[in-house]
């Protein structure tokens, strides 16, 4: 591992000469670099708030644990490729993530490939995840618990166990334009809890754009979350694309808007679930959550025979509860099936407006 004060010229030509070429700009931090072979976790360990932990290109087998607030880890790019160590099961996934995993090999033991780790007295604040690609852990590529102001950009996780990336307890997030494929789960899995039955969660304002979510169960899934954006991603591929999801617990899930998304062809097909039926195009789904916004998305040719395919579908959830007081308009839909709009939740005060489609179940809401 290299260590470099941001200061010295010398730090600057060293990293150049290595290839890495960082430039950072404030004279406090260090940035500590890391080679495949060397422990990506000594270095993480080693670094204090605002510093940078920056991974060379090539191959690293390792997991993760952050627990320093204000950390960047940072790779060159796809190239720079996070794997499993060798001996770790890539097929069987843990039924659950722990809490809080403790260290590297925690994180490893639980199935993920980066941890960014607080706690439920202590949120970690400020991470940022950048530029490199996670793949090939049973569970999870990016993993956060109890995670403020975590940004995730320009990650690629793929074909993990689980999920690509994944938060429980986490608020004002920013996940940007990154690439989710082929995952076990969903791409972007953001939820309060997975391990109890808690009301809905406030994220103050976490922020999805600009992914590109393409392969997985489902592109992205929000469980018992609140006050959130979904805007400006393409989703294809996919089993469904988006989930908003709600149960009877209060307050319930909602308060998303799902914006000016791309969402086509959607149409893997994914066995049922002890938690869901069989999924096979599916654009939108709504289920179980009040007061959403979905508006100006192109929702094309997403065809399935499942309860929930069709372009936008406003679904009872599966416990019994209604989804109340949607508003669903000026969405672009063509081509999809059994319809672009359907609507088989008995809620009330959902509304459509203004959307260019040709078909609904029932009919007229086009």
């Amino acid at each position: 591992m290299k260590k470099c004060h941001i200061a010295p010229l010398a730090c600057l030509g060293a990293l150049l000469g290595t290839g890495l070429g960082a430039a950072p700009n404030t004279a406090d931090h260090t940035v500590h670099v890391v080679i495949p072979g060397e422990s990506i976790q000594a270095a993480v360990d080693a670094a204090r708030p605002g510093d940078t932990v920056l991974l060379a290109r090539g191959i690293h087998h390792a997991s993760v644990d952050i627990t320093t607030p204000g950390l960047t880890l940072k790779g060159m790019g796809r190239g720079t490729v996070l794997r499993p160590a060798a001996g770790t099961s890539t097929t069987t996934a843990p039924s659950a993530a722990p809490d809080t995993p403790s260290g590297a090999a925690g994180c490893a033991a639980a199935g993920n490939g980066i941890c960014v780790g607080g706690t439920k007295d202590h949120n970690i604040d400020g991470v940022t995840i950048a530029s490199l690609t996670v793949t090939g852990f049973p569970k999870t590529g990016v993993y956060a618990n109890y995670a403020d102001r975590l940004t995730v950009r320009n990650v690629t996780a793929a074909e993990n166990g689980v999920w690509g990336i994944a938060t429980e307890h986490s608020r004002r997030g920013l996940f940007l334009a990154n690439t989710a494929r082929d995952n076990g789960d969903a791409g972007l899995f953001l939820a309060n809890t997975v391990t109890q039955e808690q009301g809905a969660a406030d994220t103050e304002g976490t922020v999805v754009a600009r992914n590109r979510l393409e392969g997985n169960r489902i592109g992205v899934t929000v469980r018992r979350l609140r006050n959130l954006t979904v805007k400006g991603n393409h989703l294809t591929g996919n089993c469904a694309a988006v989930f908003v999801v709600g149960d009877e617990n209060k307050p319930k899930a909602g308060s998303v808007t799902v914006r000016g998304n791309r969402i086509e062809r959607n149409n893997k097909s994914c066995p049922k679930t002890a938690r869901l039926d069989a999924l096979q195009g599916s654009g939108i789904v709504v289920t179980g959550a009040d007061d959403n916004l979905i508006t100006h998305n192109v929702i094309r040719d997403n065809v399935g025979t499942s309860p929930l395919s069709g372009g936008i579908v406003v679904f009872k959830s599966f416990v019994g509860t209604t989804s109340e007081r949607n508003r669903i308009s000026g969405n672009l839909l063509e081509g999809n099936s059994p319809a672009d709009l359907v609507n088989t939740d008995p809620g009330q005060g959902n509304t459509f407006q203004d959307n260019h489609c040709a078909s609904s179940l029932p009919a007229g809401l086009c």
